[in-house]
């Protein structure tokens, strides 16, 4: 056994050389520190690990923030993880400490050729141009130097630089590809082909050449050497999940549905996890959406911790009207992570369908909170405040949206939409003429732009647009604009034709019938227009917005009956439409159905608690049966939804007015006197509220207004009042006469003769 002093050498030894390890890594320099952090970060990157790397790298940023290698491979690592915004500004900050550094130099100059804008596009090219300039072989700065001039539409300038990289790197498939690109762009397919030959020739064990040559066959509509390319790029390599994809998409286009499905069947299962979902994407494309949600379904259990699987899944759901089970799977993600922004996202995209628009709001604005410049929170938050009628505030968010994604199509027409809608069309078409040129080029763009162009009356421009559009395909939307074209030259045959071919490809759609409608009503025939509308009915049975225009059609002829019929079968289509039913209420009120129209009502307001024509009917209910307190209240919901709506705000005031609560009628009349400074029913009121407070000057002055533009009785009574009040008694009784030759049976009458018949009395009792 040792004895206590040799025990506590030992412990003195050992405890020396602890501290030597721990002050030895405390002792390590900055630059030493750094480089074992930028050693860690490469091995990362080199794994296919940007994650990792990035955070390596900051702390080599962290010991060292002087080094502009470190900022260099931080700006690496963000392009691997596809960050390329951080990844600009990682290159810019290793210039600012190197100006120097040729790395960094190309690597935020290739950064800038993704860009959208023209501008930062015309900035690379002048960096790029530098760099050749210096390094005239660089095949890097070649390449990327090409691209810019893609972008900028010079292809020629663009060619000479591709074919001088390609003869420096003639196995570098890349720059084989973007030549290629380029010689399409100048209607060079054969020149396109000899250069991907040759890259197939230099590489003639490489799969990708081997698809980069199907696809241009896929372009040139050369299928059957397209998927020859395909099978021999499997051939070389039976994993390359990349030609089973093209093959299988390539056998779908050609009508080869079940050996397509067991190609994207095979791919759900191989490890690329790009390429996992898209069996149950073809599912869903062929309409088999049940088998699309299970298959969905097993790959969200298959790796419940994939976000990007769990909102496939979502998606999936929604788009088969499973809310509930959309709701279900995110309540669950926020259960295990309140936090997680993407689960918060989709439940506030959720929320805002199921017209839970105060929660969506909250969800969508916590999201916000964390990620300002997420470019799909601002969209979410833009199709919020579109169906809350907000336009002002959908066109902010969608220029934030296009702010930090130009690119983002969707987001750009949405907004191009919301200006012609608000008659800014001019506005519409500088901000699509900002679009990248690639999507100007596209059907959808056209279309919007189109109506942009009409809207402002350039109808030659819209006539190109038009023609341009349908040389790309024959959309319903490209037809309609035709037949409006045609209708405005007069041409209503050809009008008429244009629209039935639209509705040859879409039966339902409403602009195209509607156009047609036109076509027969200029030319003096409605009843042959109704009688088109009924045979579309006819086909489209379970169309709630066919069978109801065809009800709007009847009722605009007068047929009210024919009207209740079509409306009821809107109804029976879709039971939750919600303008049929608010068109049936409207009738049961019309022909004294009170009771029935209540019902209905009541049934609209439990599908949608905000609907402000039920709470105006049932206002209008409320207030005939002179239930006023209720009938304000009623008006209040719609006068607070639209609080510029000039006809709401004065029955809200009359209400309030006739149930005795004044001083809060008369804030509301003198409302809607500024949006409706003529209005007679305004004055009517606003005077009435005046003769309530005992304001008699006022309220004849308003009053005599009233009068002067409505006829009525209504107003006439309350004019006589106030004359009377005014201890104006001749011409009370001249204005009272009036009114009861025209009605003597409103309550008004009554009410006017006893405070005539109460100040003659007056001078008595003295």
């Amino acid at each position: 056994m040792k004895s206590g002093n040799a025990l506590l050498r030992h412990r003195a030894i050992l405890y020396v050389l602890l501290m030597s390890v721990v002050v030895s890594g405390c002792m390590l320099s900055p630059d030493a520190k750094s480089a074992r952090y930028m050693d860690s970060g490469k091995k990362l990157l080199q794994s296919n690990d940007p994650g990792r790397a990035i955070l390596q790298f900051r702390n080599a940023a962290r010991a060292t923030p002087n080094n502009a290698e470190v900022y260099y491979q931080l700006g690496l690592a963000y392009v691997a993880a596809q960050d390329l915004n951080r990844a600009g500004a990682s290159f810019a900050k290793a210039l600012e400490l190197n100006p120097r550094h040729a790395p960094a130099r190309l690597g935020l100059a290739q950064v800038m050729t993704t860009a959208t804008n023209p501008a930062i596009i015309r900035d690379a090219q002048r960096r790029l141009q530098a760099l050749v300039q210096e390094s005239p072989d660089g095949v890097a700065a070649l390449h990327a130097l090409a691209l810019t001039e893609l972008k900028l539409g010079d292809p020629s300038g663009a060619l000479l630089h591709l074919e001088r990289a390609l003869s420096a790197a003639p196995k570098e498939l890349s720059l084989a590809v973007t030549l290629a690109q380029g010689k399409l762009l100048e209607k060079d397919p054969k020149g396109a082909e000899e250069v991907l030959q040759k890259a197939c020739a230099n590489l003639p064990k490489s799969p990708d050449a081997a698809i980069a040559l199907g696809r241009f066959f896929v372009l040139e509509n050369r299928t059957t050497e397209a998927e020859r390319q395909f099978r021999k790029a499997l051939e070389l390599d039976p994993g390359e999940t990349g030609a089973r994809f093209n093959l299988a998409t390539l056998e779908n286009q050609s009508g080869r549905k079940q050996e397509a499905e067991q190609e994207f069947k095979r791919l759900s299962g191989s490890s690329d996890k790009t390429y996992k979902p898209v069996y149950a994407i073809f599912l869903f494309q062929e309409g088999r959406r049940d088998e699309a949600v299970r298959e969905f379904e097993r790959l969200a259990a298959q790796d419940p911790g994939d976000r990007l699987d769990r909102t496939r899944l979502v998606m999936a759901y929604r788009a088969t009207n499973r809310l509930a089970d959309a709701q279900q799977v995110l309540e669950k993600a926020l259960k295990g992570n309140p936090s997680d922004l993407d689960a918060l996202l989709q439940r506030g995209e959720l929320f805002t369908e199921g017209g839970k628009y105060a929660a969506a709001e909250a969800d969508l604005n916590r999201v916000r909170n964390q990620q300002s410049d997420s470019p799909e929170v601002h969209y979410a938050l833009a199709m919020l405040h579109k169906v809350r009628g907000e336009a002002e505030m959908q066109r902010q968010e969608l220029n934030e949206v296009l702010r930090l994604s130009p690119s983002l199509l969707p987001a750009r027409l949405d907004l191009a939409r919301s200006l012609i809608r608000s008659n800014a069309s001019k506005a519409a078409l500088t901000m699509l003429d900002a679009a990248p040129p690639a999507q100007q080029k596209m059907v959808a763009f056209v279309e919007t732009r189109n109506w942009a162009l009409l809207d402002v009356g350039d109808y030659a421009g819209a006539q190109q647009g038009v023609a341009e559009g349908l040389r790309a395909a024959k959309t319903p939307e490209l037809l309609s604009q035709l037949a409006l074209l045609k209708l405005r030259a007069r041409d209503y045959a050809g009008a008429r034709a244009s629209a039935e071919e639209a509705l040859r490809i879409q039966p339902t759609d409403l602009r195209a019938m509607d156009l047609m409608v036109q076509s027969y009503v200029a030319q003096k025939s409605a009843p042959m227009a109704i009688q088109k509308v009924q045979e579309y009915a006819a086909r489209s049975p379970k169309s709630a917005p066919v069978q109801f225009y065809l009800g709007r059609l009847f009722s605009q002829a007068g047929d009210l009956a024919a009207a209740r019929k079509a409306f009821n079968a809107a109804v029976a289509a879709d039971r939750n439409f919600i303008p049929a039913i608010t068109a049936l209420a409207q009738l049961d009120l019309d022909e004294g159905k009170t009771a029935e129209a209540r019902k209905r009502l009541d049934g609209l307001l439990a599908i949608d608690q905000g609907n402000v024509a039920a709470h105006f009917m049932i206002g209008q209910i409320e207030f005939a049966a002179r239930n006023f307190a209720a009938a304000a209240e009623q008006f209040r919901t719609v006068a607070e939804a639209n609080p510029r709506d000039g006809i709401a705000l004065n029955n809200f005031a009359y209400a309030l007015a006739e149930s005795g609560r004044i001083d809060e009628a008369l804030k509301y009349a003198q409302r809607a006197k500024e949006v409706a400074p003529a209005s007679a029913d305004v004055n009517d009121t606003l005077g009435w509220v005046m003769y309530r407070k005992g304001v008699y000057a006022s309220a004849i002055q308003y009053l005599e207004g009233a009068v002067s533009k409505n006829n009525t009785a209504l107003p006439k009574y309350h004019l006589a009042m106030a004359y009377i009040k005014a201890g104006q008694d001749k011409r009370g009784q001249e204005v009272l006469d009036a009114a009861l030759k025209m009605d003597s049976h409103l309550p008004e009458a009554k009410m006017a003769q006893q405070i005539l018949a109460e100040q003659r009395a007056a001078p008595a009792k003295k």
